[in-house]
């Protein structure tokens, strides 16, 4: 069962401190790609490149920006980053085998940060608003850890070996990124092992605190197929 929020005595100041780990660690494989789906173009320029200039944004006031990428992907983006004329201050980490260990090696890099609000987020979810990423670093500010999420406009059905059944999905939420925690209390939930069950950083962090739910954006969307990157271009082209 989730405990309430720790008690962690941060002052107003520190929690002003706001860091940022975009993960990319892609392969592309779903997307029938030649390259990994961070590096696809999206309006003439790399995914990774619009998502890190999301964070960037002077208004958000962010200190420290982490790109996670796979070990064998850094050549490839710090010559992306000479083509496309690149000059957004961010630190390149290499990343682990999976999700999990790709954000705890963006956390490692964060280690002379005591305190703050960290966000970690989708290198591959490059629409995502100021407003969102405002909202999580508001609510974690005050909740010690929330995520962007929304709700479900489908129908959903649970599966089971006996048939499915409905299910009421006005209690249900499909999670997005960015999640956003005090930075201490991420450090603590990624020292414990690693779970099949981890499947974002909020059932990292659940057995230490509730994760506050903020309300997402459906055009912020994880490109994850090529129908994703169409719409994508779509949506682009609608906020122009």
């Amino acid at each position: 069962m989730a405990l309430p929020r720790p008690s962690i005595h941060s002052s107003a100041q520190s929690l002003n401190h706001r860091y940022a780990i975009l993960v990319a660690g892609g392969s592309g494989s779903r997307m029938a790609a030649d390259r990994p789906k961070q590096f696809l173009l999206l309006r003439g320029e790399p995914v990774l490149l619009h998502t890190l200039r999301r964070f960037a944004d002077p208004a958000l006031a962010v200190a420290e920006i982490i790109v996670v990428l796979p070990a064998d992907q850094l050549a490839t983006w710090h010559a992306l980053c000479a083509q496309f004329n690149v000059h957004i201050p961010h630190r390149l980490v290499a990343g682990g085998a999976t999700r999990w260990a790709s954000v705890k090696a963006g956390l490692a890099a964060l280690k002379e940060h005591g305190e703050g609000l960290v966000a970690v987020h989708d290198g591959v979810r490059p629409l995502v608003s100021r407003l969102v990423i405002e909202r999580t670093y508001a609510a974690a500010a005050t909740h010690a850890a929330a995520a962007a999420a929304v709700l479900p406009k489908d129908s959903v059905r649970l599966v089971s070996q006996h048939g499915s059944a409905a299910q009421n999905r006005s209690r249900l939420r499909l999670m997005q990124t960015p999640q956003t925690f005090e930075i201490d209390l991420l450090r603590r939930a990624y020292a414990m092992p690693e779970l099949a069950t981890f499947t974002d950083d909020a059932t990292v962090v659940d057995d230490l605190c509730r994760v506050q739910l903020v309300e997402g954006d459906y055009r912020n969307l994880k490109i994850t197929t090529p129908e994703d990157l169409v719409v994508a271009e779509a949506l682009f082209s609608m906020n122009k």
